[in-house]
């Protein structure tokens, strides 16, 4: 199958593919009023402010002579030379993650290339105001509402095909026996992606030995894949087994690359993060779980991994019928306490398995990332870091709860939201609704 036709079968999830939900003008009404309902309720802001569009439309001007003057600025790393890509969903709108791959004789080296938003929205900017309003972006069935201004997203974060732009790259020296790190360094730069892949192209150039990227992706496979299973051998807990090989790849090194660099600032620099930290329940939730999910019909919990439920679901969910996934899964997320941004890492994050984690990669729509970033970058903390932490994750409960309740008058009005999701909304005439 050729990309093209790979696109095309992949798009049958999609607005282009399927065509959008229809829907009523007075039904169209309805969702309008329940989302200004939220809104209110849960303090989400939806429109941005003029002064802050206004100063979004002044920072993406004259993109490319900045970027060339950016080339020659000695903060700045060139690796435009590096073979580099992108992987994301069919219909992403923006790219703000990208990889590149080498091995060596004795090593891997990953670089992960991260849209270097804090050039743009910085303490002093009133984007950076508007993103400590917001905490996050948040993603309804057919409506975003983003968390900074989209035609950042859009234009010098997107890391677009053979377009310079400037990233924040974590360049880490794996060993390659136990893929763990030999050293890690974290600096801003100057890439040129060379092709934006699709999940469904991906999976595409791992199967054709004669297509562009092949060999990238194939070592970049291998190398996340194994990085998969160690880290279940771990005992990170994995709820979904099924994901496919491109899925694996973006995971994996972005879990790496975060991990990187949270270990950076606490070890090597010892300056404090936005760390993401997540309790682990009570013995006596984790066995009320597992009770649950063994008296599901055709599951069978393995004997030997009852004294570690993490293992114990990974095991259970590689065997389980199809149909028990998701009861299985939903059993383990009633007992999960919420994970939290913390300013010490203390605790560490408990369906990871790591003792240090934080967010670094979606600087774009995550407030934790982007604090991250300027920490990085400053190697010096916020004055207000624990207000931040606790803004972000009150910002976080806020998003989901909203996205749950939306989902449920979606669902109460007949929609599908997985459908609204997939392929938008359109309204249509009262007699063409009909």
């Amino acid at each position: 199958m050729s990309d093209d036709a790979a696109d095309a079968q992949a798009a049958a999830g999609t607005a282009e593919g399927q065509g959008p939900v229809e829907i009523s003008e007075e039904l169209a009404r309805h969702l309008e009023n329940k989302r200004e309902e939220l809104f209110e309720k849960l303090e989400i802001r939806d429109g941005f402010p003029p002064e802050v569009l206004e100063e979004a439309e002044a920072r993406t001007e004259d993109i490319q002579s900045e970027i060339s003057e950016g080339i020659d600025d000695d903060e700045r790393t060139d690796l435009r030379h590096l073979t580099t890509w992108t992987t994301d969903p069919i219909d992403a709108q923006d790219f703000d993650d990208a990889l590149s791959i080498e091995e060596r004789d004795d090593e891997y080296v990953l670089w992960v290339h991260i849209a270097d938003v804090t050039h743009y929205v910085h303490p002093e900017s009133a984007m950076w105001a508007e993103a400590v309003e917001r905490g996050n972006t948040v993603y309804l069935p057919g409506y975003t509402i983003h968390m900074l201004p989209p035609v950042l997203a859009e234009s010098v974060c997107s890391l677009v095909p053979n377009e310079e732009r400037f990233a924040h790259t974590v360049e880490m020296h794996l060993d390659k026996e136990e893929l763990s790190y030999e050293s890690i360094d974290i600096y801003k730069s100057v890439i040129e992606s060379d092709e934006r892949l699709t999940y469904a192209q991906a999976e595409k150039r791992l199967e054709d030995p004669d297509a562009p990227l092949h060999e990238e992706n194939v070592l970049v496979h291998e190398v996340a894949d194994r990085m998969h299973e160690q880290r279940k051998e771990d005992g990170s807990l994995v709820l979904n087994p099924s994901r496919d090989r491109a899925h694996t790849i973006i995971e994996e090194c972005m879990l790496k690359a975060n991990k990187a660099v949270t270990h950076e600032l606490m070890w090597s620099r010892g300056v404090e993060a936005m760390y993401r930290v997540h309790p682990q329940p009570s013995p006596d939730e984790w066995s009320k779980a597992l009770q649950e999910i063994q008296e599901l019909d055709g599951v069978s919990i393995p004997g030997d991994t009852w004294d570690d439920p993490r293992r114990a679901v990974n095991a259970t969910l590689e065997t389980a019928p199809g149909r028990q996934l998701d009861k299985i899964q939903w059993a383990v997320m009633k007992v999960m306490p919420r994970a939290k941004y913390m300013n010490d890492p203390f605790g560490g994050h408990h369906a990871l398995n790591f003792e240090i984690y934080g967010h670094f990669t979606s600087p774009i729509r995550r407030l934790s990332d982007l604090i991250n970033h300027w920490i990085v970058y400053q190697n010096d903390v916020p004055e207000n870091l624990i207000a931040l932490c606790d803004r972000a994750s009150d910002k976080q409960k806020a998003a989901e709860q909203c996205e749950r309740e939306y989902k449920g008058f979606l669902q109460e009005v007949g929609l599908d939201p997985q459908a609204v999701n997939n392929r938008g909304i359109e309204v249509v005439e009262e007699s063409e609704a009909e």
